[in-house]
């Protein structure tokens, strides 16, 4: 299944910060949200970045409370790891287990699509899992 079926149909609203976001505004996102990252987009849309709560924890260690002062342009992870909606969600999901990474924007040339989770990926593979053993099931009762 590719990352086109997945998405194909989803309306969501894809919370978004630009790069002069201060981290303090871009934690109430994700905080208001209930959300664990969000694509960082340049004036022009393109996805530079993606600011995640790993992000978040990463600069208060290092900058301590000062970080919350800073903008994403200086925290966020960059450049963004990207799929296309024609990539397959066991390529999405090995390359979130390669880079350790849990979110992927999903651009169709330089314009975000959509963003995906793990969770979002784990899922179609479980519906997918279990609509085989269906058919399997439908097929042993009808022989």
């Amino acid at each position: 299944m590719s990352i086109a079926r997945i998405i194909s149909g989803r309306n969501v609203d894809i919370v978004t910060c630009r790069e002069d976001t201060l981290v303090r505004e871009a934690i109430r996102l994700l905080t208001e949200r209930r959300i664990g990252a969000m694509p960082v987009v340049d004036g022009e849309g393109r996805v530079v970045g993606v600011f995640s709560e790993r992000d978040v924890i990463r600069c208060l260690e290092v900058h301590g409370a000062e970080a919350l002062d800073l903008n994403m342009a200086k925290v966020m992870t960059s450049p963004a790891v990207t799929v296309s909606a024609d990539t397959s969600e066991n390529q999405a999901l090995a390359l979130m287990t390669r880079r350790r990474i849990r979110h992927l924007p999903v651009v169709d040339g330089q314009r975000m699509v959509d963003f995906v989770s793990i969770g979002d990926l784990v899922k179609a593979r479980i519906d997918e899992i279990e609509s085989e053993a269906q058919a399997l099931r439908d097929y042993i009762h009808s022989a």
